[in-house]
């Protein structure tokens, strides 16, 4: 076992508590991996291909069935006495687009399964499955696949994570413009005037729509938020660390002809939509976008929030190299709560996460099981969020912005004040 000089608390604050950043500083151990698993059913580690079958069908289903009535009903919607046509035919169309979007990130999250293996013990299968359902979502899967599967393996690492690794404060007093420039210059580019304006809600607010718009985008596009040796090798070329370049930085050579297959799914997913957008059925590229590309976004605006508030929370830390290992990034997650839809139609992905970084072969539906079973060797080292999910990710990306060393903690990095 490791030991570290800082307990950090369970997380689990009843709703209207009012959030503190302190530490205690017990002593307490991280148990290794072998405890930890040894804690754990051994049922849980196999996956059962119909079982997860049938959740594929069930949200396939469903996704076929909104659209389908979508495409059916919203068209014939009359506004009568009350409401014009166009009015009622809106308001319908932003419902379909968010309740699609929810079923369709529970598609995602199956297709993250397979990438995992958890989803049966057949790698092809698992590969199968996984590369039609996140291409037909416009996911690059074997190039999420790789990087993920490292994001997996360094949690936590502030050098080689491939997600969300914030910045230092060092780093962000190095931002400050250099002496030479103008008196106005300063006035109007420096770092301190920019600081006047960073906490403001509106440029707060202005960030936060563009990160979960666009967030899953850029990252695909230029690996941002990844460490700093995140890369397999150093290329020069912004387009060099894409997801969708087979020589990209981001990938091992050998994983080249399996990114050309991602993008292939991706290049057929678009064919077909153009085909879809030329057919007298669906009646052109207005509709094409209403049934898909409005629940896409939606999609990804869920994974970027899961994503953002399983890896950041004032109570947990990021490591530097010396400080870093494997279950220590691992538990350096948080398990949050977002209800009924959480549970049944994101399969349990926000309540489990801790669990599922520790051991990413679990199954979603043997997870609970799992995360029950670790909760008392952990003790506070398990984190859980019991207060509205989409508050906190306001309060954390207001709050949780910059880290810097812990004074009580060698190797962590706790987030700054």
């Amino acid at each position: 076992m490791t030991t570290d000089s800082k307990m950090v608390r369970q997380r689990t604050v009843q709703p209207g508590a009012v959030e503190k950043k302190t530490a205690t500083r017990a002593p307490t151990e991280f148990p290794d991996i072998q405890t930890i698993r040894n804690a754990i059913p051994a049922h849980c580690f196999e996956g059962e291909v119909l079982h997860s079958m049938a959740y594929v069908v069930r949200d396939i289903a469903m996704a076929g069935g909104l659209g389908w009535a979508a495409l059916t009903y919203i068209p014939q919607l009359t506004g009568g006495e009350w409401a014009s046509d166009s009015a009622v035919r809106t308001v319908a169309w932003i419902i379909y687009g968010y309740v699609q979007g929810l079923v369709c990130t529970g598609i995602w999250i199956l297709a993250h399964e397979a990438g995992h293996g958890a989803f049966s013990r057949h790698r092809v299968l698992n590969d199968v499955v996984g590369w039609v359902l996140h291409s037909a979502l416009l996911v690059p899967y074997f190039s999420w696949k790789f990087s993920h599967h490292r994001h997996h393996r360094f949690t936590g690492h502030m050098d080689k994570d491939m997600a969300f690794v914030p910045q230092t404060v060092e780093r962000r007093e190095e931002k400050k413009q250099p002496e030479n420039w103008s008196t106005i210059g300063k006035l109007l580019f420096s770092h301190e005037t920019a600081e006047l304006f960073e906490d403001t809600p509106i440029v707060q607010a202005a960030k936060l729509i563009f990160h979960q718009v666009a967030g899953f985008q850029t990252y695909l596009l230029f690996n941002v938020s990844a460490g700093k040796d995140s890369k397999q090798r150093e290329q020069p070329g912004w387009l060099r660390v894409s997801h969708f370049e087979p020589t990209s930085a981001v990938f091992r050579s050998g994983e080249g002809i399996f990114v050309a297959l991602s993008d292939l799914g991706l290049g057929l997913t678009l064919l077909a939509l153009w085909a879809a957008s030329k057919t007298t059925l669906v009646g052109g590229w207005e509709t094409v976008c209403l049934l898909y590309v409005i629940p896409y976004l939606w999609v990804h605006h869920w994974l970027v929030a899961i994503t953002y508030l399983h890896h950041n929370h004032p109570d947990v830390h990021h490591y530097d190299a010396e400080g870093w290992t494997f279950v220590k990034g691992a538990l350096a997650t948080v398990d949050r709560d977002f209800g009924w839809v959480g549970r049944h139609l994101f399969h349990g992905i926000i309540d489990t996460h801790v669990v599922h970084h520790l051991f990413p072969r679990i199954p979603f539906y043997k997870a609970e099981e799992a995360t029950e079973a670790i909760k008392p060797l952990l003790g506070p080292l398990y984190h859980q969020e019991k207060r509205s999910f989409m508050s906190q990710l306001w309060s954390t990306w207001t709050t949780c912005k910059y880290v810097e060393n812990d004074p009580h903690v060698p190797g962590a990095m706790r987030w700054a004040n």
